[in-house]
């Protein structure tokens, strides 16, 4: 690795250093996911950092770690390991949430399983589900995780149209301790090939009031904006990047810089994560 991408991974733990409950990162860098799991016998990483916040508080992630595994045909397996802070406002206008001393500190784990049970055809989309545990491992006395096991239920299809593809679905978030809620939540996801080293995507991401222990205790829709550079001479290495704000409902910002690298058979072939598809007979692209 030389000294750039380096320097660039450094800038990604510093400007995004630190949280924690409520990263979604779902599809990196997007908060929209996809059905698509990761090639059979093929692995991705990642290092990265991402911000989530609203006028109540401000939550970081970073240094993160996200592994992926193509286990089985159409299956992947799927852990985050993250480190992440928070920062109340500690302003009165938004009691009862927002005020404390921040804290950082290891995060909630995340461990779950992308499987995809319908592929795409040339009127169907492909259609998948990626349930998510997140484990408490992060201390909820300090506000850094929420000291139960809680759950990400979403169904996400996706479409591929030349250079275009398009992704979208809702999920159910399952959250069984006090002050929170349970909640929907939506996203739907366009991205464009630019060149054969640049990708650039936009989506629409909404969700509901998450409760008053949340930064996000008020429903959201934001814009996000993104993208993914292929390292020239590095094919299974990537820089991705995201920023995104509120259009309605409580005001609230998404930021997301990671690296990526991804190896297994026949590696070269693969492009973004969100382009897979499981090598089985009978799957297209």
């Amino acid at each position: 690795m030389n000294r750039s991408r380096i320097g660039m991974i450094a800038v990604v733990l510093v400007l995004l250093g630190t949280h924690v409950p409520r990263l979604w990162a779902q599809g990196p860098p997007f908060q929209t996911d996809d059905p698509v799991p990761v090639d059979y016998k093929h692995y991705e990483f990642y290092i990265f950092g991402a911000a989530d916040g609203t006028p109540v508080e401000m939550d970081s992630t970073g240094p993160a770690f996200e592994f992926n595994w193509g286990a089985f045909p159409r299956v992947q397996l799927h852990a985050v390991l993250p480190w992440g802070s928070i920062h109340p406002s500690n302003n009165p206008a938004y009691l009862p949430g927002g005020t404390g001393p921040s804290a950082f500190g290891l995060g909630d784990m995340e461990l779950g399983a992308k499987i995809a049970f319908i592929k795409e055809s040339k009127h169907m989309p492909q259609i998948g589900s990626f349930t998510m545990f997140e484990i408490p491992t992060g201390s909820f006395d300090r506000g850094l995780g929420v000291g139960k096991v809680w759950y990400k239920l979403p169904i996400w299809l996706q479409k591929n149209e030349g250079k275009w593809l398009f992704d979208g679905g809702a999920g159910y978030q399952v959250v069984p301790q006090t002050d929170y809620r349970n909640f929907l939540y939506t996203g739907w996801l366009i991205k464009r090939e630019i060149n054969e080293r640049l990708e650039l995507g936009a989506e629409i991401f909404a969700h509901g009031k998450e409760g008053l222990a949340t930064p996000q205790a008020e429903a959201s829709t934001m814009v996000d904006v993104g993208g993914y550079y292929h390292f020239k001479h590095h094919p299974g290495e990537q820089f991705l990047f995201c920023y995104g704000h509120s259009v309605a409902g409580q005001t609230e910002n998404y930021a997301y810089m990671g690296i990526y690298w991804t190896w297994g058979k026949d590696a070269k072939k693969s492009s973004s994560s969100m382009n897979w598809m499981p090598d089985v007979p009978g799957f297209k692209r």
